[in-house]
């Protein structure tokens, strides 16, 4: 996955500035990176690791975390999904499950269009509700119905739906998109989390492969990069 450094994301500065946002995060944000296939000798990323690096600190920086309930259907793992239950409704670290059966009646007719307009763009049938693409599709309708706008993801179809919007003409021109990347530098900057291991897991992610090293920067060229647009923004919020 290609990242950002020369431009400020609209999104990712309203969410340092603000924190207490409602965010919807896709199911991959939830589950440990495993590029195992990409490397030899290279393994999954612990889930008590990442945890521990990022999920912690994510639920303690942000109040407002959420999910659809098509992504809370996506937990099966079994480490996965008992952490997230262990933090739903939680005073401490809240996190949402938004549930369709709650919408009015006009309410589903309007999501029932946005699943039409979005799914012609993924594997997802509506009528068929079948699973490939479903998380996104019916989380990016729902938040398109409710105005919800910041959705968190590390998959290339919601990041295509919301920054191609008016080209693709799917409707979710006021949304934006946050990446991990942008999280995990953030968490960085604040200088109360575990560094390093946000460095390994941005390296996991991001400068693995070799065509990693091409398309993105080392970690300490990432940091200066992104220090640099996001300076002023950072020394706001402190």
């Amino acid at each position: 996955m290609r990242i950002d450094i020369d431009r400020i994301n609209p999104a990712f500065k309203e969410l340092i500035k603000h924190h207490d946002q409602v965010i919807f995060l896709d199911a991959n944000i939830f589950i440990p990176p495993d590029r195992s296939n990409f490397q030899k000798h290279i393994a999954a990323f612990r889930f008590e690791d990442y945890r521990t690096v990022f999920l912690d600190p994510l639920l303690l920086e942000f109040p407002k975390l959420s999910v659809h309930e098509t992504v809370y259907d996506e937990m099966v793992v079994s480490s996965v999904k008992a952490y997230v239950d262990e933090h739903i409704g939680n005073e401490s670290s809240g996190l949402e499950v938004h549930y369709d059966r709650n919408l009015s009646e006009e309410e589903n007719a309007l999501l029932n269009l946005y699943l039409q307009k979005l799914s012609v763009h993924s594997g997802y049938d509506p009528a068929a509700d079948n699973s490939k693409d479903r998380g996104e599709i019916r989380s990016l309708s729902y938040m398109a119905v409710k105005r919800y706008l910041y959705f968190t993801a590390n998959d290339a179809l919601p990041i295509r739906l919301i920054k191609n919007a008016k080209e693709l003409e799917t409707d979710l021109d006021d949304m934006g998109i946050i990446q991990p990347y942008e999280l995990i530098f953030y968490l960085y900057e604040s200088k109360k989390y575990d560094g390093k291991g946000l460095r390994i897991l941005y390296k996991y992610l991001y400068y693995l492969t070799a065509r990693d090293k091409i398309e993105n920067p080392e970690w300490g060229k990432f940091v200066e990069a992104m220090e640099a647009i996001y300076e002023d923004l950072f020394d706001e919020s402190r």
